[in-house]
């Protein structure tokens, strides 16, 4: 019924820049939240960005003063500066979304690969 879905992945030289969409559709009455996770070959996954519906924002450490996320609506967008190879993971688009019966649930896209290597 809903459906999240990324784009924007590739790879990318260390010091690049990507940009990173996702775009969530269906059933939606509102949208709380929306943000991104990574998780690299080995690793658990993790927390990159998120941004509520007040504006405010929480970055994992790692990547602060290098990212940016933004959202307009139902979009959400991941800007990557100043990459390193370390940042190369599959990057999962999370939403949390309320439907038309006032059920909070979250979503996850199948999630776009960036790799970062000369």
């Amino acid at each position: 019924q809903v459906q999240l879905v990324e784009s924007g992945g590739g790879l990318v030289q260390p010091g690049g820049s990507l940009r990173l969409s996702c775009v969530a559709s269906g059933s939606i009455f509102s949208i709380n939240g929306m943000g991104w996770y990574r998780q690299a070959p080995g690793k658990e996954r993790e927390l990159v960005a998120v941004k509520g519906n007040g504006g405010s924002t929480n970055y994992a450490d790692s990547v602060k003063g290098r990212f940016s996320i933004s959202r307009e609506r139902n979009t959400v967008y991941l800007q990557m500066n100043s990459l390193k190879p370390e940042d190369t993971a599959v990057y999962f688009c999370y939403a949390r979304i309320v439907d038309y019966s006032a059920r909070g649930t979250d979503y996850w896209g199948k999630g776009t690969l960036v790799t970062v290597s000369s």
